[in-house]
């Protein structure tokens, strides 16, 4: 606090009153008492100055205070920002994931349906056969079946042929004609005839094995199928001889379904999967 420095003239007169007259010390009294009521209002001016100041500290040290406590919060929301710019980062990859996963499943469904569109169109086809040919099937002439995935329309070689033979009997050649005539009416597929025989060998100037005497009468067989429509470029012919038996060739009976002849309907391979990227390798 700051001290108020009286005037000479009022000290002099304080120490020494004789030396002045009345008036004069009224005068000087009354300068005194005013200057110590001027210094009373300093002093409590100075004193309210002395509280606003410890107020302004105290909002000081308040707002510092807080400016520590938000750059503590700003400290804490850039850790929550950093672990939620990872958060995210990690939801966009796991989102990127998933969406790989549900595009795998989508073809994986979209390939299983084209599956089983046509798996429905080959049992379709299967049950078409076998009303095509009911009578045939009745008569016990013909036997449709499945082999290796392949339909096959099986004639015992007991109406077709007689042992060792390859010219057709009057009743095969009725029946394969009646064959053909259904087959003629599905030009979109292809038939390969197999001939199988038994394991008895054979050995003639005609026939030197089972092989010549299959094939022989595929042939005829496709000759046959030929001529009651079926188009020639939806034939073709194969031989097995004796080396892919449906029977046990140690008995009687074993040996007469073993010799058989088989139309079988070539499946259309362009429909399997994986088609195209076969083409792709072999350059077409």
């Amino acid at each position: 606090m700051k001290r108020l420095v009286l005037p000479i003239s009022l000290v002099l007169v304080a120490v020494a009153p004789g030396c002045v007259t009345k008036a004069k010390y009224t005068e000087l009294q009354g300068q005194l008492d005013a200057a110590q009521q001027e210094l009373a209002g300093r002093e409590t001016r100075i004193g309210e100055l002395e509280n606003e100041i410890t107020v302004m500290d105290q909002k000081i040290a308040d707002l510092e205070a807080k400016l520590a406590a938000a750059k503590e919060e700003h400290a804490r929301l850039g850790e929550q920002i950093a672990k939620g710019d990872a958060d995210m980062a990690a939801l966009l990859k796991d989102r990127s994931r998933l969406k790989e996963s549900i595009d795998d499943m989508t073809q994986a469904l979209a390939e299983q349906r084209k599956r089983r569109a046509e798996a429905e169109k080959r049992v379709a086809e299967f049950r078409d056969m076998l009303l095509r040919f009911k009578g045939l099937i009745e008569a016990g002439k013909l036997n449709v079946k499945i082999v290796d995935g392949r339909m096959v329309l099986a004639l015992p070689m007991d109406i077709l042929f007689d042992t060792g033979k390859a010219k057709l009997s009057d009743d095969g050649k009725a029946a394969i004609t009646e064959v053909g005539g259904v087959l003629a009416t599905i030009p979109e597929k292809k038939y390969q005839i197999e001939g199988h025989t038994d394991n008895v060998p054979i050995y003639n100037e005609k026939f030197p094995s089972n092989w010549e005497l299959a094939s022989a009468r595929a042939l005829v067989v496709l000759k046959t199928l030929q001529h009651a429509g079926v188009a020639p470029t939806q034939l073709s012919a194969a031989s097995f001889g004796e080396f892919k038996p449906t029977a046990d060739n140690g008995s009687d009976e074993g040996k007469a379904k073993n010799r058989r002849i088989e139309i079988v309907i070539l499946p259309d391979l362009t429909n399997l999967p994986g088609f195209e990227e076969l083409n792709a390798l072999a350059g077409k």
